[in-house]
């Protein structure tokens, strides 16, 4: 008996420290880059992500203070991927867009970017603004409150309510359907993870899959790209008005 009561406050110590090891690594990990070890920083960021049984929210700060570690280097392109990560996870964080807004100043290249029409722009802002699950459960909760103002149309005998009820629900209605819209495009776009950035310092796209294909426009290390498909170790992307074939190992999906 009194065995198997060791075992057991053993085993409960045991889950306790790890339980405590992602909070003991994330201040290890700061206090690393506030001594300047930004390598040491890097690599304990990276381990409590690796860590991690699921990204969520919580998460955010961590690719944010990776970026900066990255950046403290001189990484460009890991800087500006974690903190395209960081916003992943956090739409709403306003150091991570600051940082990186600056390090895609520090890019250098000729892309001319492509001029998107200013509403799809507006939407996809708004879109940005939550998380898929926030996005998600909004969109069951209006739906929720739609059926409801719906039985208050049926049942109530006020003809002020029966109004009231039946303008609010096709309101409701509209506000669940863009909830759910937002929602299955960022769960789409965290699925395809079509978005990438350049690593490598310099790379030619290629008019084909292949290494005698003829070269078509040159890009840099930090370069944000849109995937559209893979063949044979190549990824075809666009970036601006431009699309090409480059090899995938010069590429880190977002």
């Amino acid at each position: 008996m009194k065995r198997l009561v060791s075992i057991y406050f053993a085993l409960l110590i045991a889950a306790a420290t790890f339980a405590q090891s992602p909070t003991a690594l994330w201040d290890e990990a700061n206090q690393a880059y506030s001594e300047a070890r930004y390598a040491d920083a890097v690599t304990l960021y990276q381990t409590v992500i690796a860590d991690a049984p699921v990204l969520t929210r919580a998460y955010a700060p961590v690719y944010y203070n990776l970026g900066n570690a990255h950046f403290k280097q001189g990484e460009l392109s890991q800087a500006i991927l974690a903190y395209e990560r960081c916003l992943r996870l956090n739409p709403t964080d306003k150091n991570a867009k600051y940082n990186l807004r600056f390090a895609q100043t520090q890019i250098i290249d000729n892309i001319a970017d492509t001029q998107v029409f200013f509403l799809r722009e507006w939407l996809t802002t708004v879109r940005n603004l939550l998380p898929v699950g926030t996005w998600m459960w909004s969109s069951i909760c209006l739906f929720t409150l739609m059926l409801v103002c719906l039985l208050l149309f049926a049942f109530s005998r006020s003809i002020g309510l029966r109004k009231a009820g039946f303008y609010v629900s096709i309101i409701c209605l509209i506000c669940s359907a863009v909830a759910f819209a937002n929602a299955a495009s960022l769960h789409h776009r965290d699925s395809v993870r079509a978005e990438a950035v350049i690593t490598r310092g310099i790379v030619n796209a290629k008019a084909s899959p292949d290494r005698s294909g003829t070269e078509l426009f040159t890009l840099h290390e930090g370069t944000k790209v849109t995937i559209h498909e893979t063949l044979g170790g190549y990824a075809n992307i666009e970036v601006g008005n431009y699309n090409g074939w480059i090899p995938l190992t010069t590429l880190e999906r977002i």
